[in-house]
């Protein structure tokens, strides 16, 4: 650990590459899905939020994606068109929408997931369970979780 404390710029500029190709990495594994759909990274994202987190609203989906309202319209109105997505009115306010993926939408995130799961599950039991829980606190410390 003491090796740490002495991080040169160097060390952390191939950290930060490292960390640039496994993010590349893992999305160019769904590309040949995505191009099927003739959609691209920012439909993914949406995607893959609104099956991680069920009902999600358009607010909820703008604070995590950290995007303006144009540029996820622009992706909401192609998932719409690709009718993979529905909506439901919030029951007490009703105009708050909640975000839903139908059949088809997650049958296209199960199909995009498969994808990723190979290369993460690959890295994953190829390493040792200190390693793994060691990466995974490093990663919520990155994004300040």
């Amino acid at each position: 650990m003491k090796e740490l404390l002495y991080l040169k710029d160097e060390q952390l500029k191939q950290l930060i590459e490292k960390i640039f190709v496994s993010y590349r990495e893992t999305f160019s594994d769904s590309k040949k899905i995505l191009d099927k759909y003739s959609i691209g990274i920012a439909h993914h994202k949406v995607i893959h939020l609104i099956a991680q987190y069920e009902g999600i609203t358009i607010s909820e989906l703008l604070k995590k994606l950290k995007i303006t309202k144009q540029s996820l319209n622009r992706v909401i109105k192609d998932l719409i068109k690709l009718q993979i997505i529905i909506f439901k009115k919030d029951q007490i306010d009703t105009r708050v929408k909640h975000v839903y993926l139908n059949e088809k939408g997650l049958k296209l995130f199960d199909e995009i997931f498969s994808t990723q799961k190979k290369r993460i599950y690959k890295a994953l039991i190829n390493s040792n369970s200190k390693e793994v829980l060691n990466f995974n606190n490093v990663l919520k410390k990155i994004i300040n979780e």
